[in-house]
């Protein structure tokens, strides 16, 4: 992977101000921090192919650590993609020069720029790995979103993300010509329901849905099962009877 923590052979990594007054910084809590910059710790110092600690190091510090470089390393996905698009842009006869007199694989830095052209900065969620990005890169605009805020909401990781995204989660509110239903519950009912869509980590039309075709699948399994279980004549009763139903 790309050295994202220091350009030259040997360097200490860039000492923040601390917030909290004991040298260790707490940026990497404060979202904005995030933004602004990705400090890691000043007892740390990160060269290009160590990382060398402190000999005493206290178990909170040694995980935030943790969670610095993997921000860094997060972030130099999104990095490489907007360098590779600056250079496109305003060299466009010499960036794959460039390219080439570097360690960085070309195909990878394409895969990069892809997903940073899918989303423009304004729309990229720092909450979320560039890997969740990439998940949904090839869906249209609106359906990013809609994905990406509900990995927030819900916190999902990227195999949760990938895993809702091909099981089909998604309700096809959107195909063509769809069917409205509409019916009335109580108060005490929908918040019964809503309670059970917030622990399934859906929305409660996603849950509505769901349950509704596990329904419709136990029935169907009922009639399957006595169709396989009924002899002759009755087998083709009991088909033209689920047929007609």
């Amino acid at each position: 992977m790309p050295n994202a923590l220091a350009p030259a052979d040997t360097a200490t990594a860039p000492s923040p101000r601390p917030a909290n007054g004991n040298g260790i910084t707490t940026a990497l809590h404060d979202p904005a921090a995030r933004q602004s910059g990705l400090p890691i710790d000043p007892s740390v110092q990160a060269r290009r192919t160590t990382l060398r600690l402190p000999e005493r190091l206290a178990y909170a510090d040694w995980r935030r650590i943790g969670t610095q470089i993997s921000l860094i390393s997060n972030a130099s996905s999104w990095w490489l993609g907007d360098w590779l698009i600056y250079g496109q842009e305003r060299y466009p006869d010499r960036y794959r020069i460039a390219v080439s007199e570097t360690s960085l694989d070309y195909g990878t830095l394409r895969n990069y720029a892809w997903v940073a052209r899918k989303f423009p900065m304004s729309r990229r969620r720092d909450s979320l790995s560039f890997q969740h990005h990439v998940e949904v890169a090839s869906l249209a605009e609106a359906d990013q979103d809609i994905w990406l805020e509900r990995a927030v909401r819900f916190k999902w990781s990227k195999a949760e993300l990938r895993k809702r995204l091909r099981a089909g989660a998604e309700p096809q509110i959107r195909a063509a010509n769809p069917a409205p239903v509409s019916f009335s519950i109580g108060s005490e009912q929908r918040q019964r329901w809503q309670e059970a869509a917030d622990a399934a980590q859906c929305t409660l039309a996603e849950w509505v849905i769901q349950v509704a075709d596990a329904a419709a699948l136990c029935v169907a399994d009922v009639v399957v099962g006595a169709v396989i279980d009924a002899p002759g004549d009755a087998m083709d009763n009991a088909m033209a009877d689920a047929v007609a139903a």
